[in-house]
């Protein structure tokens, strides 16, 4: 099983990560990395992530803004 991110504006465009990710081979390492870079990756552009299992979308759209 290979977990991916992709990263987006708002829009739904798709834009290359601030930070570059790599192929994790569990749901829990792929949901670390995204926890310890997020902000690194909201100021490179990216808004939104989505989190994919083996091509399958898991979940998403996850904002990269805080709330309120």
């Amino acid at each position: 099983m290979a977990w991916t991110w992709r990263f987006e504006k708002s829009d739904g465009t798709e834009v290359q990560p601030a930070v570059e990710p790599e192929e994790f081979s569990t749901q829990g390492d792929a949901e670390s990395w995204i926890g310890e870079v997020w902000r690194e990756l909201r100021e490179g552009g990216a808004d939104q992530v989505f989190l994919y299992e083996d091509g399958g979308r898991v979940y998403g759209p996850m904002s990269l803004h805080a709330e309120g």
